[in-house]
């Protein structure tokens, strides 16, 4: 039964795979992630240093601009919990994107029918939803990596320092590695409330951006620049926690609904 399992799971991620890299949306994903730190580094350089003044109160306001090109990363877990441009224009907008990836993605199988055949034909819930998750995962992992090498570009360009204060290559590769096991919070998120909406794809999205605002803020607590070991573990649990717990929670909406 378990070999029958695991020949249908290999099946399912074979096909999953043929669709998800056949499809434009993906590579328009792939764009807008190797773009998007190329745009924020140099806009916000070629902007820095600007002031605007408010005519009504003569208030002065200089537009915040990106002093590092690792600051496009993250920070350290000394810079504290402040809400300005370096905080939020960065690497953790990639889980946003991710969220609604998964989001159209399985929301497409819904509303093209395909849901509905393959259930009808062979493949179990549990099945689909990890097959889902492994290759969201993959892509995910894809994107994350491009918008680091548009971030190398975007300071490059910019002519932004490189400089490594407060962490260095080994604490940099842990960062990354951590907010790669993050990836998994959001995608089993996204993949449970998309089988909640089916192909009600503005439902998902909302419930996801909602959801991943709520859990910004954690990001850059768990992922500094100056990760370790303990921050990959503790990402590696969390991810994988996520990834089970919600991967059955989906299964039984999938049972329990219509799927239509």
């Amino acid at each position: 039964m378990n070999k029958v399992n695991l020949n249908n799971l290999n099946s399912m991620l074979k096909v999953d795979c043929r669709r998800m890299f056949k499809t434009p949306l993906v590579y328009i994903m792939f764009g807008i992630c190797i773009m998007m730190p190329i745009l924020v580094l140099v806009m916000t350089s070629f902007m820095g240093n600007t002031s605007v003044v408010d005519p009504s109160t003569g208030e002065e306001t200089v537009m915040e601009t990106f002093t590092n090109a690792w600051q496009i990363f993250g920070a350290t877990s000394n810079t504290g919990m402040a809400m300005d441009l370096t905080s939020m224009c960065n690497i953790n907008l990639i889980y946003f994107i991710v969220a609604i990836f998964v989001c159209i993605f399985v929301s497409e199988d819904f509303r093209s029918g395909y849901a509905k055949n393959i259930f009808t034909i062979r493949t179990k819930r549990m099945d689909y939803v990890i097959s889902k998750i492994i290759i969201s995962f993959i892509a995910s992992i894809i994107m994350l990596l491009l918008f680091f090498i548009g971030g190398l570009l975007g300071g490059s360009i910019s002519n932004l320092p490189f400089n490594m204060d407060g962490f260095n290559v080994g604490t940099l590769i842990c960062c990354l590695i951590s907010k790669i096991f993050i990836l998994l919070i959001f995608i089993s998120i996204a993949l449970t409330l998309a089988c909640v909406a089916k192909t009600k794809l503005w439902l998902s999205i909302i419930c996801v951006l909602g959801c991943g605002m709520l859990l910004f803020m954690m990001i850059p607590m768990m992922t500094p620049l100056d990760a370790g070991i303990l921050n990959v573990i503790m990402c590696f649990a969390g991810g994988l926690l996520f990834s089970i717990g919600l991967a059955f929670v989906s299964k039984l909406i999938l049972n329990k609904t219509n799927i239509v």
